[in-house]
Order: C-alpha cells, then structure tokens, then sequence
C-alpha cells in the first residue's frame, strides 16, 4: 500500500472528530466496546483499538493510536507504560524492535503523524488523549518517547495536518507533564469507584456524576499514595463532610459524626444526609486487598477527634 498523505489525514481528523463529538455527548471515559466499535467514514466502519496496543486499521499504513492496558488487581499489567519526567515512554510490541508493529510507530514517528492514547483507567474504561506524537525511539530500553500536544497548534492545509513547529519540543514536554497528574487523578477516581461497586460507601447512591474518590489519608501526607486501600467512594455531600471533618470514619468502619452537628437542628438534609447515619457502618470492595487500611483510617480518625 502506497502512502497517501491526503487520505491518512482525512483518516486522522476523522478519528479526532469522532472523539470530540462523543466526549462533548458522553463525558471522557469511552468503553472498550465503543473503541472496538470506532466510527464510520465514507460507508466504512474503522475501529480505534485492537488486542494489540498499538494499532493500526486495515484502511492506513501506519498506526493510529497507541493503548495502555487498565489496571487488573488479579494480574500484573503485561507492559509498564510509564512517565519519565515530562515524556510518556510507551514500550515497543514484543522485545523484538523490528516487529512490524514497532516499525510502523517508528515510521510514524519519522512522519510525525499525530496518533490517539488511550489510557486505560479502570476495567472497560478507557480516556483518549489526542494529539499525541512519537518524538524518540530507546532500542535499547525498547521504548518509544511519546508527547501531547495542544489540539488547537494542530491545522488542516491542503487537506494535510500541519503541526506548528515553534518551540513544538517545550510546548509538548509541558502539557505532557499536565497529562501525567491529570490521568493519576482520573485513575484513582476509577479505581476506587470501580472497588466500590460505583456508589457512595456510606449512603449507597450510585449516580457515578455525584460520586467521588476521597483520599483517607491526604495526598500532603507521608503516606498519602493514591491506591485504592487509602481511598473512599464518596458523594459529594459526604466527600465533603468527611474533608471537613463534619465526618469521620473510625478503624473498624464505623461513622462518627461531630457532636455539634448531632446536635444542631436544620431540617431534613442535615438529618438524612448526615445525622442518620451516626454509628452505621460503610460499605467496603468485595477483595480483602481493597478494603480500607486500617492503620490509615486510625490516622486519619485522630485528626477527625482532634477537629472536636
């Protein structure tokens, strides 16, 4: 297959348009079966994702996009895709540098073709990061160093993408270093909503768009790493309450609510949202793994009595 420029970019902007709409329709986080899906041009259903992580459909000559397989807590991720200071170091397909995969990333990154992300967050959810662009090539670590860029330094001419060249390397280095916090955020908030089943450890609610991932013990702390034992499923209401500490949790699961709010009068919301549920117990992930630390529900219960 010959390369056409044209045909690949109208591919391209397609793709991004297709993300863009369903994001605005949908939210950011796209299901496995939505990507398998893809989208249609000229009559044609092209997928986004395959198996393999890097990716490319049968109508382009060069890969598309790029995937980072979600966390599984019942096995060990089969690549260690990780950020090096401001750079995204993808790992090549296999051990082998001139698998055909590889070569086709390679050769994207030589044409600097703009190709889509997709980090998996959590089991089936998936959030797309485009454009991102294949800026260097570690044989040796057998890696490739991958960078986003601003979708708006992006340009159609001639029906050809057209990148921005003008301080490109800085630019990108710094919205990739924005990228790593923001996907650190996103996937604690998926991992701990999906341990917790998708609803609130304390009230039940189960709408995921009132539904936050609460740290127990906060991110300034020593011991405040954002994995799923010193994590909560909270609604806003109580993610709040639990921040303030109007709420508190104690080792062995209980809610405690502070006294001056046990004892203040304010109508129905203070009594169902938060005076009710003094002495209950929080629900708790299925897998003894995920369950709240105990030693970080005790440090973070002083704090609650210390707030007296």
């Amino acid at each position: 297959m010959d390369f056409d420029k044209t045909f690949d970019s109208r591919i391209r902007l397609a793709a991004f348009n297709f993300l863009e709409e369903t994001t605005l329709l949908k939210g950011e986080l796209f299901s496995r079966p939505t990507l398998l899906e893809g989208f249609k041009f000229d009559n044609a259903r092209i997928p986004l994702i395959s198996p393999q992580g890097i990716f490319k459909p049968k109508v382009l000559k060069f890969p598309l996009s790029i995937t980072t397989v979600p966390p599984n807590e019942k096995r060990p991720k089969p690549y260690d895709d990780n950020f090096n200071g401001e750079n995204l170091e993808y790992r090549y397909q296999g051990t082998n540098p001139n698998h055909p995969d590889n070569l086709g990333l390679r050769k994207a990154m030589e044409l600097q073709l703009p190709l889509i992300y997709f980090y998996g967050l959590a089991p089936n959810k998936y959030l797309p990061c485009w454009p991102v662009y294949v800026v260097g090539d570690d044989t040796k670590n057998l890696t490739f160093k991958v960078l986003l860029d601003d979708r708006q330094m992006m340009a159609m001419e001639e029906e050809e993408f057209c990148v921005a060249e003008d301080d490109s390397d800085a630019r990108r280095r710094y919205i990739t270093s924005s990228l790593k916090i923001r996907l650190h955020q996103k996937s604690f908030r998926e991992r701990v909503l999906s341990a917790y089943r998708d609803q609130c450890s304390i009230c039940r609610l189960r709408h995921t768009e009132l539904l936050e991932a609460a740290h127990i013990l906060p991110d300034k702390h020593p011991l405040g790493e954002p994995t799923v034992s010193n994590g909560l499923a909270l609604c806003n209401l109580h993610h709040a309450a639990y921040d303030k500490n109007i709420l508190g949790i104690t080792p062995d699961l209980q809610i405690q609510i502070r006294q001056d709010i046990l004892e203040e009068i304010d109508g129905p919301m203070l009594l169902h949202g938060l005076q009710g549920f003094q002495g209950a117990k929080i629900s708790t992930p299925r897998s003894a793994n995920l369950k709240p630390n105990p030693a970080f529900l005790e440090e973070r219960f002083k704090i609650f009595i210390a707030a007296y």
